[in-house]
């Protein structure tokens, strides 16, 4: 791999994980312990329930941000860092469509939205879990907007047909194999 590809990468994931990784989530824990914030009041009021259940979204998050991450470099051979059409990492060669690509087309922003919504369980703050659902519309609009037509000018009618298979951020269905 070439020098420049490799800083690519590296760079890449430097601001996917300060973006996704810091940025974000202590955004969204300032939101949580803001006075100011619309929504206060408990919502779990047991703190080993909040705890337990938060972890019931934060490890598949986790799991499925870090897979996605795996999938694209090693089959994909690209990174994750592409936004309003300016790829930080290199652009991926191939489509992706096994992994957790079978489940989602976008198993990153599943992941982070598992994990974000994991913190608003453990910061007990209905005002988290409010914007993160307003959310959801925002950035599947996004997607559709910039990610999904560059995959389609990349890879044409094999992502069509991927696209016909596969629910955009939700695993609600999954590929199904010939």
């Amino acid at each position: 791999m070439k020098t420049t590809k490799i800083i690519r990468h590296i760079l890449g994931y430097i601001i996917g994980i300060s973006l996704f990784g810091l940025f974000i989530p202590f955004g969204l824990i300032g939101l949580a312990k803001s006075p100011y914030c619309f929504l206060n009041f408990s919502i779990i009021a047991n703190t080993s329930f909040r705890i337990i259940l938060g972890l019931i979204f934060l490890v598949p998050g986790l799991f499925f941000m870090i897979w996605s991450n795996l999938a694209l470099f090693k089959t994909g051979k690209g990174g994750p860092a592409d936004g309003f059409g300016l790829a930080v990492s290199p652009r991926t060669e191939k489509l992706v469509i096994s992994g957790p690509y079978v489940y989602t087309r976008n198993p990153m922003v599943f992941g982070a939205f598992m994990s974000y919504f994991s913190l608003g369980i453990f910061c007990d703050s209905p005002s988290v879990l409010v914007l993160l659902l307003l959310c959801i519309p925002l950035v599947m609009f996004y997607l559709k907007l910039t990610e999904e037509k560059r995959l389609f000018k990349d890879f044409g009618d094999e992502f069509i047909q991927y696209k016909k298979q596969v629910s955009m951020i939700f695993p609600l269905n999954k590929i199904k194999r010939k």
